[in-house]
């Protein structure tokens, strides 16, 4: 039996280290090769935990291994692969895609001059009296000349969904005809029939064209070519009457060798070449263009290319976004180090209170003081943002600012430093309660004796407190504390739900606003910029973020590892 079970688990081993290699060499051909590297090396360290004897112990860390890579590791080499290249809007294919698309697509085609005009019909098949999506279409070609459009051949396909197809003229000799009074009224194809639908050409069946052109002609035929024995390419495209018409289609580039100045010399190299002007795509920066009738680029396509350190340079160099940069960066670490010190000092004091045994109703206190922290964080700051810091209508212009002080309201939200101020207030108000429950129980741990030693020597209470209470505290705290400030430093939700970084900061070619901290404007450049996502850019902030974060709590472990000498 033991040795069935065996047999079982190495047939399920084999399966995962096949598909798991197969998952691994279809993921490099498409170019993602972080994630394939990561599959090999999770297949080799699995299959070495299971048949290396001496690393028994491990077997059982492979789901927290295969975790580990998939999870941690993979998103970190992924974000370092692209700070240092441009992906983003307008780069997200490969260059190899872009040729493709560029080669390929429906978009880039126009039709010629003097270009002919096909009658064509469309019949489909019916389920009961219902039309279907399955069709056949009717050309006529020169003469008495009559095809059928073959089956569709996938050319280019994206999931699952064909982007550009391609079908053949068949002569409609092959196929059984039904007609009536000269008209043909059905063709029959593999036992299939299909009924006379639709031709613009004949008004009576205007009635099926908005069937026609939502079911069969936009999402299906106006992605295939047809080839006729000429080689000619047919596809539909609108005429100036709003019909779709079948004419004849060329594509606007094509690969060809092109004389072009690289370094200074001329060389030939094969180019992309616009069929229409018969010049070269100039290819720059990751960027296709191609030239108007006065001359002047016009860019095509872009694709992802590496771009070295230019993500980085660009913080500091660039005016419209190192100054705004510099101003995030700044008041990045005034809002950690002011929400630590508030929250600290408010959750103390109340520590200090609630520490004291004679206070009569303390479980009362305690319970009431923690609420905040039970809450959900989203919920209360939608409820200052709505409740008591908005400009119209909330608590704190309506009743304390416009009726007690007879003042204008504040600003909350568009004024800078209002918008700081609201923000300092709801991140200490959240976070206070925290503090309060951390700092209580060390008091607690506090030795009594030494209050009672220091009160014999005629300590005061406030000597006692620096002396005794604050650094023992500190053991204890201090390393909370470093943790606090880089949570808050990247405290991303808190920012977002109450002035999503607002207000704007003038003057920027990047959506910076005044309360924005690096992790908010990161998301924004990466998922809500107004010009468009810029993955690369935003990629480069996240590794400078790691970077600060990880200097400043390893210099703030060497300074709280001070407090460690309160014990010795």
């Amino acid at each position: 039996m033991i040795k069935f079970w065996k047999f079982v688990g190495y047939v399920f081993l084999a399966l995962f280290n096949a598909f798991s290699i197969w998952g691994a060499l279809f993921l490099f051909s498409r170019g993602f090769y972080e994630l394939a590297i990561t599959f090999f090396v999770l297949v080799f360290l699995i299959d070495y935990f299971i048949f290396n004897k001496g690393a028994y112990p491990y077997r059982y860390m492979i789901p927290a291994v295969v975790l580990l890579f998939i999870l941690v590791l993979y998103p970190i080499a992924f974000t370092i692969k692209t700070a240092f290249t441009n992906y983003g809007t307008g780069h997200i294919m490969t260059r190899q895609e872009v040729i493709d698309r560029l080669l390929t697509d429906p978009v880039y085609t126009y039709v010629p001059d003097k270009s002919k005009n096909y009658v064509y019909e469309i019949f489909v098949r019916y389920e009961g009296i219902e039309p279907t999506d399955d069709f056949k279409v009717l050309v006529y070609g020169e003469g008495e000349e009559k095809y059928v459009v073959g089956n569709i051949k996938p050319i280019r396909m994206q999931a699952g969904n064909i982007i550009l197809g391609e079908a053949e003229l068949i002569p409609l000799e092959k196929f059984d005809v039904m007609e009536e009074n000269g008209k043909i009224i059905a063709i029959v194809d593999e036992n299939k029939t299909y009924n006379y639908f639709y031709s613009p050409f004949d008004k009576e069946t205007a009635i099926n064209e908005v069937f026609f052109k939502s079911k069969i002609a936009f999402p299906i035929l106006s992605k295939v070519e047809i080839v006729n024995s000429r080689k000619e390419r047919l596809s539909l495209r609108f005429s100036n009457d709003g019909t779709l018409k079948l004419v004849q289609i060329k594509h606007l580039y094509r690969m060809a060798l092109s004389e072009v100045i690289e370094n200074g010399k001329t060389v030939v190299k094969t180019t992309l070449v616009n069929d229409l002007t018969n010049k070269p795509l100039l290819e720059e920066d990751g960027t296709f263009y191609d030239f108007d009738e006065k001359g002047e680029k016009v860019p095509i396509l872009g694709y992802i290319s590496y771009v070295g350190g230019k993500n980085f340079t660009k913080i500091f160099t660039d005016p419209t976004i190192s100054g705004p940069f510099t101003k995030i960066f700044l008041w990045n670490f005034t809002y950690a180090a002011l929400s630590v010190l508030f929250t600290f000092a408010i959750g103390l004091a109340f520590a200090l209170v609630l520490n004291n045994n004679t206070l009569k109703g303390r479980a009362l206190y305690r319970t009431l003081l923690i609420v905040p922290w039970a809450i959900p964080a989203f919920i209360s700051v939608l409820i200052w943002k709505n409740g008591f810091f908005n400009e119209t209508y909330g608590v704190l212009n309506r009743f304390v600012v416009n009726s007690l002080l007879n003042r204008e309201s504040i600003k909350w939200m568009t004024n800078p430093f209002w918008a700081k101020v609201a923000v300092l207030i709801v991140n200490t108000w959240l976070g206070f309660p925290y503090m309060m429950t951390v700092s209580l129980g060390a008091l607690q741990s506090i030795p009594d004796e030494l209050y009672e030693a220091a009160s014999i020597d005629g300590a005061s209470r406030s000597k006692r407190f620096w002396k005794i209470t604050f650094p023992l505290l500190m053991t204890t705290v201090a390393p909370l504390l470093v943790g606090s400030f880089a949570f808050n430093f990247n405290n991303f939700v808190n920012i977002y739900l109450l002035t999503s970084g607002g207000p704007a900061i003038p003057n920027t070619s990047t959506p910076a606003g005044a309360t924005d901290i690096l992790i908010s404007y990161t998301y924004k450049l990466a998922f809500e910029a107004g010009r468009g996502q810029d993955f690369g850019f935003a990629s480069a902030i996240s590794i400078l973020i790691f970077f600060i974060v990880a200097g400043i709590s390893f210099v703030n472990f060497k300074i709280s590892g001070s407090f460690e000498e309160v014990n010795r």
